[in-house]
């Protein structure tokens, strides 16, 4: 109540409490049944057994909105659970929208609506500004409203979702979509809940060139394990995380200062020019130490700081601009003079070799920002741009700066994590989610694997399959072969003995399949196999793991993983949301460093790099193909052979869909 007069909201407000006529000097009611009028939302603040109780009563009255403040439901054990889905019920069958629980509310900055008990928003006079942040933690408005009026930065809106047992982020804020007066979008997030609505909110905002910037806890959680296949053990929830915040045109930031600081420049980047081919940063400074720190923070983000061209050089010696052009053009206190850093801004914003430009100031910045803070704020509207570190602790030159609207950054690490977050976007492309989830997956042997491979165009050696008992099957291919037991029970044949190499003769066949009875007698009693199946032994240059699977929050992905033994422990992989193109699928291949290997270095044979990209964007076809029913899918090994010569897959193993959630 103190909150909402405070910051001079002008609407109606009717305080419930059964045990007092006056709350705070205002009339109080004794329930929400004797109001004069139907209220459009509803702070529910009574504790959890009374939550529900007062819901029915909400939707009873024609209530739209209800927000919940207490916890103790989902996370409280199978009683919370229950009152949890009693709440997702409610909403269902009356179309009243939940807010929570435990949601600490929300503020609508140019309605003056402070509806929160947060109580960051007791301070007075918080600045108002044209981005909405939307937090799974309550806590976090309160603390990012705080920090940015600090800077200088104020927020159209604020809202705490708290548990999401109704209303998502993805649906909060794409209910804000239309409002002119928001220009862009802040995320905390604890995890990627109903990906569904956050991707459809996504594309929205790409589409209106909106910038969406997130921080998500959760970077050193252990990687998800999946029971059957290593694409779950290798791309664990915080790497399908990053994918799928970089495929939704989303900065995701791991820096918290970075949170506050990168909004200003994701509005100067569009999507279209972000990429693998649009990440070269040109810096400038008056300070080398502090430019050294800039260029460690943006290298080991994985971008290049590229150095002036030949031309650029001489186009600054020509304008007689001192100091010296390397890996980054260092100014010294030369540049602390306007002209000097003004013409020197003007030249790199001209050349074509740098995709953004960093300025980087020194002590100046502090107590004289006129000298080198103000030609960047004078140089800052080109098409290209252009961005500011300040290495002392100087309030006013990043008061300047952020009012001028220029992004600008007081750490390295913030400047680094904002830079690569933005330029790692992609713009968002429609993506069909596939089959859901599914509960009790069913694995395929190995030869109906193949006929969903044969489906999707990834090629595979030839196969023959016959009993396990014998006779061994006609082989239409030569020796030597390898013979493997083919059934749906066994996942990892190596495991249980289930695979002999390099059979030279249809004796040693025979012999094969003795031995692999003999194995799964002993390793594996009691599993049901009929069926050998038999392929012509193929070696490559290199072998690589490339899985599918629908992940329950991001839906479809795709994997490109180095093969081979060390596969789980290098963690070498790219990750994408399906389906993917074969031009995505080649950016794909750069990001696997043991493919490098294969690019023809240093006089090594190179290998069919092409080939290997067809067939990941084949695989990754899943996503769009419902009627093949598949939920998981993992080809391992895919051999890679020399160029023209084409990739084949050794093994794959698929998992249909049975009771889908």
């Amino acid at each position: 109540m103190r909150f909402l007069r405070q910051a001079g909201f002008t609407g109606k407000v009717y305080p419930i409490n059964p045990n007092r006529s006056e709350v705070q000097g205002e009339r109080a009611y004794p329930n929400l049944a004797s109001l004069p009028e139907v209220p459009q939302h509803v702070f529910v603040l009574t504790p959890t057994e009374g939550v529900l109780d007062c819901l029915r009563e909400c939707a009873a009255l024609g209530v739209q909105v209800a927000t919940v403040l207490a916890s103790g439901f989902s996370e409280a054990g199978p009683v919370g659970a229950q009152r949890e889905q009693a709440i997702r019920e409610l909403a269902q069958s009356t179309g009243m929208r939940v807010l929570g629980p435990s949601s600490l509310g929300l503020v609508n900055s140019h309605a003056r609506l402070v509806l929160t008990a947060n109580a960051a928003f007791a301070e007075p006079d918080l600045p108002v500004g044209k981005v909405f942040v939307a937090s799974q933690s309550g806590s976090m408005i309160g603390a990012l409203v705080s920090r940015g009026k600090a800077r200088g930065v104020g927020f159209a809106g604020l809202v705490s979702v708290g548990g999401e047992v109704d209303l998502s982020i993805g649906e909060v804020c794409s209910a804000t979509i239309d409002d002119p007066s928001i220009e862009g979008y802040l995320l905390f997030l604890e995890s990627l809940s109903h990906g569904q609505a956050l991707r459809a909110f996504a594309t929205e905002a790409a589409r209106r060139g909106k910038p969406v910037i997130a921080y998500k806890l959760g970077r050193s959680t252990a990687a998800a394990e999946m029971a059957a296949t290593h694409t779950g053990a290798l791309a664990g929830e915080d790497d399908v995380a990053d994918a799928f915040f970089r495929d939704m045109g989303i900065a995701r930031v791991g820096v918290l200062e970075a949170l506050l600081e990168t909004f200003p420049l994701a509005q100067r980047v569009p999507l279209g020019a972000s990429g693998p081919g649009h990440r070269r940063v040109g810096v400038v400074t008056t300070t080398g130490g502090g430019a050294a720190m800039a260029v460690d923070q943006l290298g080991i983000r994985g971008l290049t700081v590229q150095p002036a061209s030949a031309e650029t050089v001489a186009r600054l010696a020509d304008a007689g601009i001192p100091g010296s052009a390397g890996r980054v053009i260092d100014l010294t206190l030369a540049g602390t003079r306007y002209e000097v850093m003004k013409k020197t801004l003007g030249i790199m914003l001209e050349a074509p070799e740098f995709d953004l430009v960093l300025a980087v100031v020194g002590s100046s910045a502090r107590l004289y920002p006129h000298l080198a803070v103000k030609p960047i704020i004078d140089s800052a509207g080109t098409a290209k741009p252009l961005a500011a570190m300040v290495i002392p602790e100087a309030p006013e030159a990043l008061k300047q700066l952020t009012e001028a609207g220029v992004p600008c950054f007081r750490s390295p690490e913030a400047c680094g994590d904002a830079i690569a977050a933005v330029l790692s976007r992609r713009a968002p492309h429609p993506i069909a989610p596939a089959v859901g989830v599914s509960r009790d997956p069913r694995a395929l042997n190995e030869a109906h694997a193949y006929e969903v491979l044969d489906a999707l165009g990834v090629p595979h050696p030839p196969v023959a399959v016959g009993p396990l008992s014998g006779p061994a099957p006609a082989l239409p291919f030569g020796f030597p072969v390898v013979a493997k037991v083919c059934s749906d029970q066994i996942a990892h044949k190596t495991e249980v003995g289930g695979v002999v190499l390099h059979i030279g003769t249809p004796q040693e066949l025979d012999q094969a399949l003795l031995t692999l009875a003999s194995n799964l007698r002993e390793r594996a009693p009691g599993v049901h196999c009929e069926e050998v199946l038999v392929q012509p032994m193929q070696r490559g240059l290199g072998e690589v793991l490339v899985g599918y699977r629908v992940d329950a929050q991001a839906g479809p992905i795709i994997m490109l993983a180095a093969g081979g033994i060390w596969a789980e422990i290098s963690k070498d992989r790219s990750v994408r949301l399906a389906p993917v193109s074969v031009e995505t699928a080649r950016e794909m291949i750069t990001e696997v460093n043991a493919l490098k290997t294969m690019t023809g270095l240093r006089g090594k044979p190179r290998g069919d790099l092409e080939a290997l990209a067809r067939a990941v964007s084949c695989l990754s076809q899943l996503a769009v193909r419902p009627d093949l029913g598949v939920t998981e899918a993992e080809v391992n090994p895919l051999l890679i052979m020399h160029e023209g010569q084409g990739v084949s897959a050794v093994d794959a193993l698929v998992f249909r869909a049975s009771v889908a959630s």
